[in-house]
């Protein structure tokens, strides 16, 4: 520290050196959640508690990191004063209103005997509305840190699964068994790595690194999500890479300097593409792709829906309990899981429910992305895709939360951002 920064650090009046210390230790507290909720998974969970496991107590169905956030929340929001303008405050109201409903759907299932399909909307759709609250309470320059860390963790998954794809073995344990071998990186399923990759990429081009920084991880992004064998994932990534570069805007240039610019990024980047997965195929990492996309995997996808016509009008209106619902899949359809949230949203909620419910995630969505760069739009479009082609929004996941907090940390216009 020079003598002109430790002259101004002695001159900060006391109250502010304090109010400085208890924000960064909120956003180290804030951080080790997310940390715990994101990388420990299901399994790991399940050696000291029946996390996913038939039985146990209700408690036991809730995450670690789960119940950190939700008591990172009142420390936050009451240890310190809040100060919010423009568009963080439009965020912050629709964000309690989006937890009371949350709160509300949670109440109404307890309400109608089914507990258990409650879980997942605390663990996945309640926790995320609180993270959100929380980086909004921290302020600008807190909140961006908070989903750089969060985009550190999801970029060292990829490594990770691209190390073990490699190697062939995986660094956390895990009871997923599959006709060949795909990596986890520190998520619970390789869709869910692939989903995890893929909705990175576009806010690592939102995050204030380098341009060579950001060029090289969305490159890492692109073949992790390659190595987790995520086939419809890696697609998204591509379209999603290629949107960037022809849509979004490039400051400093006028619109033909733009345009001349953006084709020949673009060559560069079909050829170096082209390059990329000739090595990827070489080095096995595209061994899932060699099939069509209409495999096995997809009509099982297709053939779930078929549950609809398995049951009674009380079930669609009124809704019935998760372990039925798979009992039923099991034996009348022959699939071992339920890969679709929306069979599994529909039939444990009801129909009227579900449609309920779809709306407020929906319309919290909007809220989060109003005014937010197009880049936010793409990358938030790329993960709902992704995440819609299996059981990712119906399961005890944390990709919700980590979209929440990349969108509180780079979709707030910074014009306006610059002043909290």
């Amino acid at each position: 520290m020079n003598d002109t920064a430790a002259g101004a650090n002695q001159t900060m009046p006391p109250a502010i050196r304090r109010q400085n210390a208890l924000t960064l230790l909120l956003v180290l507290g804030t951080a080790l959640a997310l940390a715990v909720r994101i990388n420990i998974s299901p399994m790991m969970m399940n050696q000291v508690m029946d996390y996913t496991e038939e039985g146990g107590a209700f408690y036991e169905k809730l995450h670690f990191g789960t119940y950190m956030i939700l008591l990172m929340l009142p420390i936050t929001l009451f240890s310190q004063p809040i100060r919010l303008w423009g568009d963080e405050i439009d965020r912050f109201k629709v964000l309690i209103w989006y937890c009371l409903a949350m709160l509300a759907f949670v109440v109404l299932l307890f309400i109608t005997g089914r507990p258990g399909s409650s879980v997942f909307i605390i663990d996945t759709y309640l926790v995320a509305g609180a993270a959100g609250l929380i980086a909004l309470a921290l302020g600008g320059g807190a909140r961006r840190l908070l989903g750089e860390i969060v985009l550190v963790m999801l970029i060292a998954s990829a490594v990770i699964g691209i190390g073990e794809a490699i190697t062939q073995v995986r660094l956390l344990p895990s009871d997923l068994v599959e006709d060949s071998f795909r990596p986890l990186g520190l998520s619970e399923h390789p869709l869910a790595l692939g989903a995890l990759c893929a909705t990175a990429v576009g806010f690592v081009v939102l995050a204030r690194w380098r341009v060579w920084v950001r060029v090289l991880l969305i490159l890492v992004l692109l073949i992790g999500c390659a190595a987790a064998g995520a086939r419809f994932a890696l697609l998204l990534t591509v379209a999603e890479i290629l949107g960037l570069l022809i849509f979004v805007p490039w400051p400093g240039l006028s619109p033909r300097q733009s345009r001349r610019a953006k084709v020949g990024v673009l060559l560069v980047t079909l050829i170096g593409g082209a390059l990329m997965f000739a090595v990827l195929a070489g080095g096995g990492l595209l061994g899932r792709f060699s099939d069509t996309l209409f495999d096995e995997n997809f009509y099982a996808r297709l053939t779930v829906y078929q549950a609809f016509w398995l049951v009674g009008w009380q079930e669609l209106v009124f809704g019935m309990p998760p372990a039925d619902l798979l009992a039923l899949v099991n034996n009348e359809l022959n699939l071992p899981f339920i890969e679709s949230a929306q069979v599994v949203i529909g039939l444990t909620f009801g129909i009227p429910l579900a449609l309920a419910f779809t709306w407020v995630v929906c319309w919290i969505m909007l809220r989060l992305l109003r005014g937010a760069p197009l880049v936010a739009w793409i990358a938030t479009g790329t993960f709902l895709l992704a995440a819609l082609s299996n059981n990712t929004m119906s399961a005890k996941q944390p990709v919700l939360t980590v979209v929440f907090i990349l969108l509180i940390a780079f979709g707030i216009p910074r014009q306006k951002v610059e002043t909290s």
